[in-house]
């Protein structure tokens, strides 16, 4: 019904995939309750998503309520990775990979 996507977020897939674990197949309210308590930076990114899909999801049909809505899918992805080097010993240098994500959420009304 409704879709949001939240592309280049600075926070590793797997540290995101955690949290994405949590609320996977929950309805609307229970995912925002679930997300708030999170002491997780992922978190507060996918809860900017549902709350950005849930206005979606209002402007398609104004008549909807939150409570019927649920996390159809919930998807997240590698995005691109910011190659940095980090100087070590006897004049090496370490790479260090900054990694990105890319998440997709898809709500259905539950009737």
């Amino acid at each position: 019904m409704s879709t949001a996507r939240a592309r280049f977020v600075r926070i590793t897939p797997r540290k995101l995939r955690v949290v994405a674990a949590l609320i996977r197949g929950r309805t609307l309210e229970q995912a925002l309750h679930i997300l708030q308590n999170t002491p997780k930076h992922g978190s507060l990114v996918l809860w900017k998503l549902l709350k950005s899909a849930q206005a979606g999801a209002a402007q398609k049909s104004p008549n909807v309520q939150p409570a019927s809505l649920r996390i159809s899918a919930l998807t997240i992805d590698g995005g691109p990775s910011l190659k940095r080097w980090l100087p070590r010993a006897h004049g090496r240098a370490t790479p260090i990979l900054k990694r990105s994500a890319h998440a997709k959420v898809e709500l259905e009304e539950v009737k």
